[in-house]
Formats: structure tokens, sequence, C-alpha cells
């Protein structure tokens, strides 16, 4: 079995995803709706009172009635700012909340998925995903989908006064709608699939960025600056031409929806001044009329605004829904077996094959066997491809074997919870990776509970704290990030030390002095030899002169075992290991 990522077999919805953000915060949903009836209502009483007014203040000469429908209506008008602000704080705290929340749950789910899914795709894709689609969501739960059911509610309440005020100018208004809605869909359907395609160019720019700057010692030794700025300049302008075609469509469904919307507002006062002229109408209602055609119209028209926010929002959401689809095949087990306690540190190989997803036509590992003891030290050699990083990879279960079993401690991975059995391993990869933190975190990256004096023990064991203590800040120190600060050599004592904290029973060492001068070598490799006291450790082999004192050289080629014994036998047998260790000797 592979380690792929698959989607559900049910695929999630945007709005399934939605609603399970959504619903913890349902209180404060339900204060933001009220709010925002409050709101609404408020709105619509102010052209009741804007007709009292000017009937029965104005055209009646009532002072007194007068100064009391102006002071209802600033009453009104009161009530109208207070839900408003009640609306706007609690619907703008949804959006910041979903988002941080959907960052952390799209953040969580990154880390369950394998290796494998990581080199498949893009990491300017996938921050992307994480940042600019969900700040679209932002927008929309903060403001967008506010705005658009405040003027849904004043859309219907509006022709709701429409229909009491005057039957004759609301046929006239309702005539016109269809002469807007046709638009709102047909450019909405658009503008989605354009800001969907805008999303993709945005995470085609976060990959060129990604890969140039972390490169930039190699962009500038070739000065390839000039080829990499045309490039990027290209991702820009293709990028700017899809949000130029974006931006059209969505201006073009604004002017239409003013045109026609405001087109219909001076029919119906050139209709009601008519009648008011002919006294089949008072001034009174037709300044309210105009009030509510109005606050159609503007309701009209900000749907339709959003419209176009709310498309871009769902292209987004179906970027993430995609991620947030995607499961690995590797999994924690419905009734998982335990490992044994204390752990011994036993590992096996037992007639595994397996091929990688990306290239299936060649096996990594071939009817491969292997019984290593506790404690005992093997070497894996061979040419490049040969299945040796295969193997770290098969006991780390970033991947299952499609056939045969990989176990630890007599238990077959397969029936393991992977967190379980990633811990019986520490690996000290070849180039030591170190994080944009200080000398202490990263540590005890692999124990955060590690004391200070864990931290210097470990790193007194590694031949590291000679260096760490004239640091600036000492343990406090920030690296930068991928460890800039430091040589090769420091960093490789730091991810020993690292190993060493970890105390874990199975070690993988992928040569990491291959790399080092001559004076980094020596003291990496006496910090090594701390570290594989007592552990079963795995070394893949790039220098021969290094494992001369392993236990076992396992040599591999084209994922099977070709050879296997100590140095001495294998020379003596005249066969691939004899080659390697001539070609290497000799030079």
């Amino acid at each position: 079995m592979t380690t792929r990522a698959v989607p559900l077999s049910v695929p999630l919805s945007s709005g399934q995803v939605l609603r399970e953000l959504l619903f913890p915060h349902r209180r404060r949903m339900a204060v933001a709706v009220i709010a925002l009836v409050i709101a609404a209502s408020a709105m619509l009483g102010v052209g009741q009172a804007l007709r009292a007014v000017i009937d029965k203040g104005f055209a009646a000469g009532d002072p007194a009635w007068l100064d009391r429908t102006l002071l209802a209506m600033f009453g009104v008008i009161a009530l109208l700012a207070a839900a408003t602000w009640l609306r706007f704080y609690n619907v703008s705290w949804l959006g910041e909340r979903v988002t941080a929340d959907l960052r952390r749950k799209v953040f969580d789910h990154l880390l369950s998925l394998p290796p494998s899914w990581f080199e498949a795709g893009r990491t300017g894709d996938v921050i992307s995903r994480l940042t600019s689609d969900t700040a679209q969501l932002e927008q929309v739960i903060g403001s967008g989908i506010s705005i658009a059911l405040r003027n849904s509610l004043l859309l219907l309440g509006g022709l709701v006064m429409l229909f009491t005020t005057s039957l004759k100018l609301t046929v006239l208004v309702l005539a016109g709608v269809p002469l807007v809605v046709v638009p709102i869909v047909l450019f909405g359907r658009r503008v989605r699939a354009l800001a969907r395609e805008s999303q993709d160019r945005i995470a085609d720019l976060g990959s060129r960025i990604d890969e140039t700057i972390h490169e930039i010692r190699i962009v500038q030794a070739y000065g390839h600056e000039a080829r990499d700025r045309d490039a990027f300049g290209t991702q820009v302008e293709r990028g700017f031409a899809v949000a130029r075609k974006r931006i059209a469509s969505r201006s073009a469904l604004i002017v239409v929806v003013l045109v026609m919307v405001f087109g219909a507002i001076s029919l119906i006062l050139w209709v009601g001044g008519h009648d008011v002229l002919s006294g089949n109408l008072s001034a009174g209602e037709l300044s309210a009329f105009v009030f509510y055609a109005a606050m159609v119209a503007g309701s009209v028209g900000a749907l339709s605004e959003v419209w176009g926010d709310l498309q871009r929002a769902r292209g987004a959401t179906e970027r993430l829904v995609e991620l947030l689809a995607t499961r690995p095949e590797i999994a924690v087990p419905p009734a998982p077996t335990s490992l044994p306690v204390p752990p011994l540190g036993q590992v096996g190989f037992e007639r595994v094959g397996f091929r990688y997803p990306t290239r299936p036509e060649a096996p990594a590992l071939d009817d491969f066997s292997l019984h290593i003891a506790p404690g005992e030290r093997v070497a894996l050699v061979g040419p490049s491809g040969a299945g040796k990083t295969t193997v770290f990879q098969m006991l780390l279960r970033f991947y299952d074997p499609a056939s045969g079993t990989v176990s630890i401690d007599g238990v077959p991975l397969t029936e393991v919870d992977p967190a379980q059995a990633r811990a019986r391993v520490a690996l000290v990869p070849q180039e030591a990776v170190i994080f944009a933190m200080s000398v202490l975190d990263n540590v005890r990256y692999a124990r955060p509970e590690a004391s200070l004096d864990d931290v210097k023990r470990a790193c007194a064991a590694a031949y590291a704290d000679e260096f760490v203590e004239r640091l600036p800040q000492g343990y406090d120190t920030d690296l930068g990030e991928r460890g800039v600060r430091l040589s090769g050599g420091q960093r490789q004592r730091i991810a020993i030390a690292r190993a060493i904290l970890a105390d874990r029973p199975i070690l993988l060492l992928d040569e990491a002095t291959s790399a080092l001068d001559a004076e980094s070598e020596r003291v990496v490799q006496a910090a090594l030899d701390h570290l594989t006291e007592g552990r079963t450790t795995l070394v893949i082999a790039h220098r021969l002169a290094t494992v001369q004192q392993a236990d076992r050289i396992v040599v591999m080629d084209k994922g099977r075992i070709v050879e296997l014994g100590k140095h001495a036998e294998l020379v003596a047998a005249g066969g691939l290991y004899a080659h390697l260790a001539s070609l290497q000797f000799t030079s």
C-alpha cells in the first residue's frame, strides 16, 4: 500500500465546512442576526417617519406634530445606529474568528498529510490556500454575508412598503427586476470562474517567490537574476490579465445594474409626480415611495456587488475544501496494536516490495528482507537509486509496502499508530534541518518538555556546547531561517543534539558527515559515536571509510540486497562493494 493522498469517499462541500466552523459561535450569530433584523426594521421605519413629517408636519402646518415626528424619527435613527454597531461588531468578530479557525484546521490537516503529497505539489500553492484563500472567506464572512442578508431584508421589506404605498408604481418597479437579475446571474458565473483562475495565478507567484528566495545563492551565483525577473514579470502580467478580466466583468455588472435601477427611479418620479399633481397621491406618500424605491435600488446594487465577492469566495472555498478533502491512505488503524514497553529496538523487513507512485516502472524495493537485532549497527551502501532512502521512509512509515512486512519489535507497522512507530525512531538527515528559532527550541524540538539542563547535556554530548556558549545570547540565540547563522558542522551538531535528547531506541543516520571538512567531520563523528551507543543504528553510507566498523554492511542495488557482510569480507568477495571501495579508496 502506498501513501498517496486520496479524496474522501464522501466529498466535503463548502457549505458543510462553513457550518462546522460557524456552529460553535451560533449564539454570537444569533445576536448578529437579531441586530441585523432590528437595523433593517429601523431603516424601513425611517421611510414612514419621512411620510408623516411631510404629510402631517409640513403639509398640515402642525408644529407640535412636526416636533413629535422628528423626535420619533431621531429615536428610530438612534436605534438603527445601535443595532448597526452591534451587527457590525459581531459579524466582523465572526469573520476573524472563523478565518483563524479555518487556518488552524487547514494547517492541522496539512501536518497529517504524508511527505509524498508535498513532493507531488508545490509549496507556494499550499501557502496561497492557507493565506489568500482564507482571506477571501474572511472578507465574505466578516462583511459580505452580513451585507447580503441586510440588503435582502431591506429589499423584501422595501417591496412590502412599496405595495402598501402605491400598487401602480410598485408594478412599474417589479417590471424592471428581470432586467437587473439576469445580468447578475450571467456575470456572476463568469466572475466566479475568473476568481478561481486568479487565485491559481496568485499560487503560481507564491511558488516562484518561495523557490527563488530559498535558492537565492544559486540564483546569484549563476547570474540568473535577469531571467528570473523576466519569468516572474511574465507570471505577474498573466495574473494581472486574469484580474483585469474579472474586474471588467464586475464593473460591467455594476454599471448595468445602476443604469437599470436609477432609470427605473427616474420613471417612478415622472409617473408619481403626475399622480401628486392630479391628487391621486400625497407628497408624503411619493416621498416615502421614492425613499423605499431608492432603498430597494441600493439593496439590489449592493447585492450585485456582493455577488461578485461571494463568487470569489466560493472559488477560494472550493480550493480549500479540495485540500481538506484530501486524506492520506496511511492512518491510525481502527484498533492499533501497541509496541512493546520497554522498547527493544528490533527492526525487520520481510520480503518487502514497493514502487513509488511517481515512478511505478522501477521497483524501489524488490523482495527486500533484512532483520536487525537490538543494538546492532548496520550500514546501507550502494549506488544512487538502490533503495537506501526508501528503507528509511518505510521505517518512518511515510509509505507502506505493496507487499511484505516492515516491523519494529516484532509488530508490523501497518498495525501500529504511525505516531507511536515514529516515536521509536530518531532521524539525523544528511542536510541538518534547523528551524528559525533559538538553539534551545531547535534542540528540544523532539522533546518540547525537556528542561534547559537536559538540552545542555545533549549539546555537550554532541560537542555543540563549545560554540553555543559563544553565541550572542547563548541557548536563546535565534539561528535564523534554515540555520544560516551556523556553519555546516555546527548545524549537524545541533541536529545530533536533538536526536540525543529524543533518546529513541532506533537511530537513522543519513551519512551526516559527507559534506563536511576534515575538522568538522572529526567532531561530528565523535558526536555520532556518543549518539549510537546502545541504540539500533541504520546508516546510509556515502563514504565507505565511515562504516568499516559497522556490525554488518548491506550492499543494495535496484531495490535488492546483493551482498551482506563485514568490510573485509565484502572487499575480498570482489563484488559490487569491492568495486565501490576500489573507486573511493583509490581516488
